[in-house]
This record gives structure tokens, C-alpha cells and sequence, in this order.
């Protein structure tokens, strides 16, 4: 089973597309199916949403054969985005691994899973906000050097503009921009991905998987691009 959380296999393209809805700053979901990533906003307009496997839901999971034709709801009560199954499925509804009993209020980062997929919730804080976002995946957020920092910020410059073909930048890049050597900046890299708990990744897919946590944790903002 692969969460859109931990998932390392994301492209540029559907990275750029959570940091584009993050930085709007209304709620949203993201799961995958077999032709990749998906994301649903909820704002004020859609005060409810279904996910199953019916031709009507919001959120169709056809492609899982251990998801109920109506599986759950996610409706807006009050200020906060809940989640409730109520019976309506089979197999059961799991909110970050505990089988959903009534309904449930979702923060930020929580994993729903309808059978074998899982479906994050997203609650961005205002770009303005000064408080210090939770990492994900057990991760805690590094001291960088300032060297460090230069780096992580070149690797990240390509997504500056928003382009959905952004890919993260070269090692050549990053050399010619904050002036080291090649040598060095695989160093500053590794050195790296190992405070950012990612060293055991393929090589393929540490450098997005730096840019993700990175901006989406604040340790670099979209003004530092």
C-alpha cells in the first residue's frame, strides 16, 4: 500500500501541483490511482464529499476492489473538515491506522485509507504564519549551515515559477550558483539527504524528496526562490 505522504515516486510535475494548493492555503486531499496522483480541494463551495466506488462519489476508487460502492463521507462542520463512516462500508474506514468509529475530526497530515488506498488531508498554514510546521514521517527539521542552505536553495530554484515541467537542478547548476565545486556540492547533497533522513532513497528520487520536504515543511519558502 503506498500513502501520497511517504510515497518517494512523485514527479516534478505532481509535486509542483501540492506546493501550488499548499501555498493557497484551503484544504485539500491527494491520493493516487493507476494513472498517478489526484487532488480534490475543499473549499467553502463543497461542504461535503463521498469516496467509494459509485459512478456519483466525489472521490472515485473504482481501481480498489476492497472499497465499498459508498465507503465514507468527508463533510465540513463548523470550522473543521471531519470524516465519518458510520457503517457504510465493508471493510471499514482507518484514520492514521485506527479503524474509524463515528466521525472523526482530520488535521493536517492525517492518512485516511479506504481499503488499500490511502487519502491525505492537507491543511496548509498562511504562507505568513511564523509557527513551525511538524515534519512529516518522523522527520525533525535539520540545522543547515549556510552553505548547506545555498544549496538546498539552488537545487530548489527551478520551482520558482510554478512551471508544471520543473525538474530539481543540477549538480552543474547548483556549482555555477552558489560558486563551489562540483565535489563539494555532492557533498553538501549527501550530507544532506542524510539530515533530512532520506540517504537510503534511490539516487532518482532523493532530490525531489529533498524539495518536497524542504518547502513543504518552511526550511525553504517559495520568497527564498
Amino acid at each position: 500500500m503506498e500513502s501520497p505522504s511517504t510515497s518517494h515516486s512523485a514527479t516534478p510535475a505532481e509535486l509542483q501541483e501540492r506546493l501550488e494548493a499548499e501555498r493557497r492555503g484551503a484544504p485539500f486531499l491527494v491520493w493516487r490511482d493507476p494513472d498517478g496522483q489526484r487532488l480534490l480541494t475543499l473549499d467553502e463551495g463543497r461542504p461535503r464529499c463521498t469516496v467509494g466506488r459509485g459512478q456519483e462519489v466525489d472521490i472515485g476508487l473504482d481501481f480498489d476492489e476492497q472499497v465499498s460502492r459508498l465507503h465514507a463521507e468527508i463533510e465540513r462542520i463548523g470550522g473543521d473538515w471531519t470524516v465519518a463512516d458510520d457503517g457504510l462500508s465493508r471493510n471499514g474506514s482507518y484514520l492514521n491506522g485506527e479503524r474509524i468509529g463515528g466521525r472523526r475530526r482530520l488535521t493536517d497530515n492525517d492518512e485516511l485509507r479506504c481499503g488499500t488506498t490511502v487519502v491525505l488531508y492537507r491543511a496548509p498554514q498562511p504562507a505568513a504564519g511564523s509557527a513551525t510546521v511538524a515534519a512529516p514521517d518522523g522527520v525533525d527539521l535539520p540545522e543547515l549551515t549556510d552553505s548547506q542552505r545555498r544549496v538546498l536553495v539552488a537545487l530548489c530554484r527551478p520551482f520558482r515559477d510554478g512551471s508544471q515541467y520543473a525538474t530539481p537542478a543540477t549538480n552543474q547548476q547548483i556549482a555555477d550558483e552558489v560558486f563551489l565545486s562540483l565535489d563539494a556540492v555532492k557533498g553538501h547533497l549527501r550530507v544532506l539527504f542524510e539530515k533530512f533522513g532520506i540517504g537510503d532513497l534511490p539516487q532518482n528520487q532523493k532530490r525531489v524528496r529533498l524539495i518536497e520536504l524542504a518547502l513543504r515543511n518552511g526550511v525553504i519558502s517559495v520568497r527564498d526562490l
